[in-house]
Order: structure tokens, then sequence, then C-alpha cells
């Protein structure tokens, strides 16, 4: 058996982009072993946000479509992840040279193995990849909400891959690659408030415009006013919201690419703004109407969890909540008078995601504090801090970051849903006949059988009982004759 020697000085990317020969060389040597055990804990607890994701929005459904909800989930993270692994990763950190896109040189992981990554030389390439694709399918799962009970399933999972592809990778390639010009800039976005929340947010604003509002069960005729769905399910919205909050330690502690003081400094800024966001909108809510509620309460907490994710890392621990409190406030008042949009987007994902992301950006351009980066071990005098350190053009910089990741996804979602709604076949809308009867009826074995006048369509080898609900009674509950128990 060879010796194995160890590395003690990287070779350089383009005569070896692996980092050397894993048969005659221990490529794990130089990396120190906790920061390899924590990002690779925190990439395992994050990819979990993405089916948390279906869970919060099935509970947010009506009945009769949060089963499609759970089912794109899983659709994101197998899909968007294999079109991680195919090309994605290369598009946003392959080592291009030119401002806005990278290139494939990437394609499946080709070469991603032991270099440095990119962004910090303390991980390996191939260990921030990994990382990576978590980011990728609970963002896209974020902006699968905006089909809501009306958009037909093949041409919205075609969508989000294409939106991943020509929105997402792009954005990040902006703000995460060094090459970027957001990143060169000097725009600071600790952990996705652009690519992930702005750029979901406002395409789902797209999405819910082009799809219109749902019919009601008992007027299908009318497309002309959003009209309120109450969510089916709070328990279910309740455990989503915990997985989520679970989840966003990972989401942001792992960030900063490796294990320090700055890491656990960020999670307890997370932590702080969840609560602070949760109790804002809460004491809003029983201000306005004299009454709590879980959805209210849960939503309050991720627009704490959104507004804290581009500051996490740059803002003081003192400042957490009130950024929280803050972000939720906005968050709020935009869900309350949404309807002056005349849309119908009820999970909220444009007030909470897109609103909150573009506040949080500007808030962390206010309060960020040039120390704190430092905590890393590795940043020193890197960063300036931002409007309350003196540094007042770092408000622009963000100003510039927020409203380039909003205008790019909004315009780039309407062209391609414009796009595949034209392709035969693709169009967007479900019909109003599956749309009242439910899209986890039209695609899924796993619903509830029960459809007009009382027939059932058996699953094969499962028999199937009459319950006292079945028959005449759900016929109408579906024809809107008499109220249905779940709305």
């Amino acid at each position: 058996m060879s010796e194995i020697a160890q590395i003690t000085e990287w070779p350089d990317y383009s005569a070896n982009p692996q980092g050397g020969n894993p048969i005659t060389q221990d490529l794990t040597s130089p990396y120190d072993k906790g920061d390899l055990c924590w990002l690779a804990v925190c990439t395992i607890l994050c990819w979990q946000i993405t089916p948390a994701i279906g869970f919060l929005y099935a509970g947010m459904h009506r009945r009769k479509a949060a089963l499609t909800m759970v089912f794109q989930s899983l659709f994101c993270a197998c899909a968007c992840g294999i079109q991680f692994w195919i090309y994605g990763y290369s598009l946003y950190q392959s080592r291009a040279t030119n401002p806005f896109l990278g290139n494939l040189s990437l394609a499946g992981l080709h070469n991603v193995l032991a270099s440095p990554s990119l962004a910090n030389t303390d991980i390996p390439d191939i260990l921030y990849a990994c990382f990576g694709f978590t980011f990728v399918t609970a963002t896209a799962m974020i902006l699968a909400g905006a089909m809501l009970e009306r958009g037909r399933l093949w041409p919205s999972m075609l969508f989000l891959l294409c939106w991943t592809t020509f929105v997402y990778y792009v954005l990040a390639y902006f703000e995460w690659n060094p090459n970027g010009w957001l990143y060169k800039l000097g725009v600071l976005d600790f952990a996705g408030s652009g690519p992930v929340h702005i750029a979901s947010g406002f395409s789902a604003l797209a999405w819910s415009m082009m799809l219109g509002p749902r019919v009601s069960d008992s007027t299908t005729t009318s497309r002309k006013k959003a009209i309120h769905f109450k969510p089916h399910n709070p328990f279910l919205v309740g455990l989503g919201t915990i997985l989520i909050w679970f989840g966003w330690f990972a989401f942001n502690g792992a960030s900063t690419a490796n294990l320090s003081l700055r890491s656990i400094y960020v999670i307890v800024n997370t932590n702080l703004a969840a609560c602070g966001g949760g109790i804002g909108w809460t004491l809003l809510e029983y201000f306005h109407t004299g009454k709590f509620s879980i959805i209210g309460f849960c939503s309050g907490i991720i627009s704490g969890l959104v507004g804290i994710t581009p500051a996490a890392g740059f803002v003081p621990v003192y400042v957490a909540a009130l950024v929280g409190v803050l972000t939720s406030i906005c968050c709020f008042y935009t869900n309350k008078y949404k309807y002056l949009l005349s849309i119908d987007e009820g999970l909220d994902i444009f007030a909470i995601h897109g609103v909150g992301g573009y506040v949080g950006d500007i808030l962390t351009g206010f309060f960020a504090a040039s120390w704190v980066p430092a905590l890393d071990g590795v940043s020193g005098d890197t960063y300036a801090g931002g409007w309350w350190e003196g540094n007042y053009k770092q408000m622009g910089y963000q100003l510039a970051a927020a409203t380039t990741c909003a205008a790019w996804a909004f315009t780039v979602s309407c062209i391609l849903l414009f796009i595949i709604n034209k392709i035969p076949g693709c169009h967007l809308r479900e019909s109003e006949e599956d749309e009242v009867r439910g899209l986890d009826y039209k695609y899924l074995h796993d619903a509830d059988y029960e459809w007009f006048g009382g027939m059932t369509t058996p699953h094969e080898g499962v028999p199937q009982v009459s319950t006292p609900e079945s028959g005449s009674q759900r016929s109408a509950e579906l024809q809107g004759v008499i109220p249905s128990k779940q709305e």
C-alpha cells in the first residue's frame, strides 16, 4: 500500500480543479473537521425546510387541494435537486469571469471535489455544493404555493424548473459569486434575501396575476374578485412553521461556511427575529380583530425569519428582535391591504417573502455593524458596516440589490409564464370543473375518491367503504348547495 501524503498547499485551480489525487493524497487534511461536520449536519437539517413548507401550505389550502402541496414539496426536493446536479451549481458557482452568469464547467458536479470553495476557503467545493442544493429546493417550494388550488400541475412543475434556471441561479450568481456584479458592488445579503425571498415573493405575485382569482364552489362563473377561504388545517400550519423555524437555524447558521463565533451569533439573531416577528404580528392582529390566531402567529414568525435572513451575520444581537418586529409590521399591512391589488394570493407569499425580503435588505443596510462579520475569524476589516456606522452608501447598495432582484424575478416570471401558457397542452389554469372538484381529486390517488353525484373512483386493490358524509351530502358540498365542513 502506497503512503498517503498530506496536502500542505492546494495546487493551482486551473492545473488541478479537484485539488489533488485522492489515491495518493489525503484531500481532507487541510480542512478543520469541525467546519466539515457543522456544514454537513446543517445541510441535513436545512433539507427538511422544503417538505416543511409543503406541510405549511397544505394546512393553508382547502382540504381538496392540500395533498398537492405535499406532492409539490417532494417534486421540488427531487427534480430541483437533480437540476442542481446537472447544471444549477455550475451556473452560479463556476469560476466564470463575467458579472452576470456562470458557465457549465462544473456541470454534473464535474471537478467539484476538494478544492476550496468560492464561499469560504475553510470548506471544500463539494461540501458547499451539498449545502447549496437545500437552498434552491426550498426556494422553489416557497414559490410553488402560488398555484393555489387553480394551477395545473404539469405546467406548474415545468415553470418551477424554468424559474430556477432563469431567475434563481442568475440572481444567486449576481450576489454570491465573487465575480457577480452585486457581490462586487458590496451588497450585504448574508443568507439569500434576494435570490430566495424577494425572487420567490415577486414571482409569486406574477404567477397569481397570470392565474387570476379562484372560483367559488357555488359560483363557478365569476373570476373577477378574489375570495377568501379559510385554511383547512391550522395544526399543519403550526407544524410546518415549527419545522421551518428549526431548519432556519441551519439555513442561516451554516451560511458563515465555517464554525465560528459568528455562526453562534447568527443562530441567536435568527431566533430573536423569529420571536419578535411572531409577537409583532400577533399584537397587530389582536389590535385589529380582538382575537389571536395560529395562522397569524405563524405568519409573523416566518416574517421575522425572512427579515433576518440577509442581516443575521451583519447586525448586532440587540437589534435582531427589532428587525423581526419591523419586518412583520410591513408584512402584516401588506397582507391586510393586498386586496387593493385584486389578486388571489391566499398564501401571502408576496407579502411575507417578497415584501419581507425587501424590508430585510434595507434594514441590513441600516443596522449592519463592521465587527459582527469579523466574528468568523476570517473577515477582519473587510466590511464597513451600515448607515448607523456612517457608511451611508450601503443603503444605496441594498436598495439597488433588492430592486434588481424584485424587477428581474417579476419580469422574467411574466415572460416564462406567458411562453409556457402558449405551449399546446401547457395552459396554466385548471378547468373550472376540476378546480371546484379539487386538484387532489384530479392528480392524486391518495385523495378522497368521492365526487359529483356520490360516484367514486376506486383505488386498485383497496376496498371502498361508504361514510355518512358520502353520496348526496358530499356532492351537495362540492356543488356549493350546502356549506362544506372545511370552509
